[in-house]
């Protein structure tokens, strides 16, 4: 059986929202915005396989795409001499101090034994974005951007925590968010 994650106020998928079991399904958001999601259950398909299509890529579908890479990726790290398996989604930040990487989730920091650029390559497509020389940051957890002196940002994220982007990164920041 299929599962669709169903948002109830807007009509578009999303989660954690409501969950319905279906079987072939479309969904259309408000009139006009074209959002429509279709679901073909097929017994002979060996993999399973999503498409979109679009008239162009906007934040909103990069959005959609990076947390449907995310869905299976994990993280090694270690906290206190102990290795953690880390679910990706969960990760807030990441950034390199003294030749060391630290992963920061809402719980807790992590070390990990790859590099940033290491990292980065990894999680390009899931969402995360280089902000420095040594910081990437998941951008679903940015709250809040603040203009900054010398064309840098400020970023506020969910925790609370402030993080400043650098202004080589800043231009692209902005297109990844739709500002």
């Amino acid at each position: 059986m299929l599962f669709c994650m169903l948002d109830c106020i807007s009509g578009s998928l999303r989660s954690p929202a409501l969950i319905i079991p279906c079987k072939s399904a479309i969904f259309n958001r408000k009139r006009g915005d074209g959002l429509k999601v279709s679901i073909h259950v097929d017994s002979k398909m060996k993999d399973t396989e999503i498409s979109v299509s679009c008239s162009r890529l906007t934040p909103e579908i990069e959005k959609m795409l990076a947390m449907l890479r995310m869905l299976d990726k994990q993280l090694m790290a270690v906290k206190d001499g102990e290795s953690y398996i880390l679910d990706v989604s969960k990760v807030i930040y990441m950034e390199s101090v003294d030749r060391r990487t630290f992963i920061y989730t809402e719980d807790a920091c992590y070390e990990s034994k790859l590099k940033l650029y290491e990292l980065e390559q990894q999680l390009c497509e899931c969402g995360f974005f280089r902000a420095g020389k040594s910081c990437i940051i998941q951008l679903k957890y940015i709250r809040s951007l603040r203009n900054d002196i010398n064309r840098r940002i400020r970023l506020t994220l969910e925790n609370g925590e402030q993080l400043m982007v650098s202004r080589q990164y800043a231009e692209e920041l902005k297109r990844r968010l739709g500002v």
